[in-house]
């Protein structure tokens, strides 16, 4: 069964947002085009909860958002528990994001970059797998219980 995976955008990212839908189901995905649906203002958190609620909790093992520049969805997403949302604007920054950092929801800066880069940063995105190791301590130290406080940095 092909993976299934979430996506959203705003209005800021809607017109990519089609193209990225069409790239993921040629590649083989199950794609759940979570809105928005036309190109009108809307407000980004209204699509970026439903895709980090799935990731959150496991129906989705990952996920993709789309807005102007990325920024306020990642804020959103990354409200969710094992949620790791990375704005990727290059290729590389992609890989990163996943060999790293584990990140399980891409988010594309729209008005930054051209469709034919989205598309290339979802491909290696997508292709990239988690390292581990060494990072797989630091992506422990991310989740926390509240008031938990982790590692010498911890301010009163």
């Amino acid at each position: 069964m092909a993976e299934h995976i979430p996506i959203g955008s705003d209005h800021a990212g809607f017109e990519m947002k089609g193209h990225l839908v069409k790239a993921l189901a040629a590649m083989g995905y199950q794609v759940e085009d979570l809105g928005t649906h036309a190109a009108e203002s809307t407000d980004y958190a209204d699509f970026a909860h439903p895709v980090a609620s799935e990731v959150s909790s496991g129906e989705a093992k990952r996920g993709i958002l789309l807005c102007g520049t990325g920024l306020g969805m990642s804020y959103a997403a990354n409200r969710w528990p094992n949620v790791r949302a990375a704005v990727a604007w290059t290729p590389e920054v992609a890989k990163l994001s996943r060999e790293h950092n584990d990140a399980n929801i891409l988010v594309i800066p729209a008005r930054c970059i051209s469709e034919a880069d989205g598309v290339k940063i979802l491909e290696v995105w997508l292709n990239t797998p988690f390292e581990g190791g060494r990072h797989q301590r630091r992506i422990a130290k991310i989740e926390r219980a509240d008031g938990e406080r982790r590692g010498d940095a911890a301010v009163e």
